[in-house]
């Protein structure tokens, strides 16, 4: 059985061998690939709530007072 493996491997075109290798790439780097994206995700979500005048009042200091009031 691996005998008849490794021949079809080696008649496998070179486009089907480049996709296995790079899904053998992504199955590696799975987490790695996730964690990238969650902070990817993250920064284009709390760029969009900040661009909004609304949301942005949030992080500017009101003016007049301590540090709690309101």
């Amino acid at each position: 059985m691996r005998e008849r493996t490794g021949r079809r491997a080696g008649r496998e075109s070179m486009l089907t061998q480049a996709v296995n290798e790079v899904f053998r790439l992504v199955k590696l780097a799975e987490f790695e690939i996730l964690f990238f994206l969650f902070f990817v995700i993250a920064f284009i979500i709390f760029k969009d709530l900040t661009s909004r005048p609304g949301y942005n009042q949030i992080l500017v200091k009101k003016s007049g007072g301590g540090l709690f009031q309101y």
